[in-house]
């Protein structure tokens, strides 16, 4: 029972922090076509945070397997993770340069899913680290 009850909040988790994201990355995308920027206002420092957190829930309840990124699926996961990260990197620096709201756009929701998936993806890293360190 208490399984259930974990695993239903790992997936809740990660379905609520991916929605908060998606919609946070639209709204800094639109703050940032108007030449500001959410993410480093107050609430969005705070929304920020609480991505962040909803992030390492969603890592560690992972990192204990009661999540819903199994162990078969953690080398994907970081790939994933990784090729977000990156792509929030590249499209940081195209804000202004691709066009009047693709830039922004991508820029915007690429940054707010890394803040979620950064968490997770890090916790995860560490776990994966150490089941390989723990074969030798």
């Amino acid at each position: 029972m208490e399984n259930k009850i974990i695993g239903k909040i790992a997936i809740w988790a990660f379905i609520l922090g991916t929605i908060i994201a998606l919609l946070v990355g639209l709204y800094q995308a639109y703050t940032l076509q108007n030449g500001d920027n959410f993410i480093t206002t107050s609430t969005g420092s705070a929304v920020a945070w609480l991505l962040a957190v909803i992030g390492a829930i969603v890592g560690l309840l992972a990192f204990l397997g009661k999540g819903t990124i199994t162990k078969e699926e953690v080398p994907a996961f970081l790939t994933a993770s990784i090729a977000l990260l990156v792509m929030y990197g590249v499209f940081q620096n195209l804000v202004h340069t691709v066009g009047y709201w693709l830039g922004p756009l991508f820029a915007g929701v690429s940054l707010t899913l890394s803040i979620f998936i950064a968490p997770a993806a890090g916790i995860l890293a560490i776990k994966a680290i150490y089941d390989i360190g723990k074969d030798v």
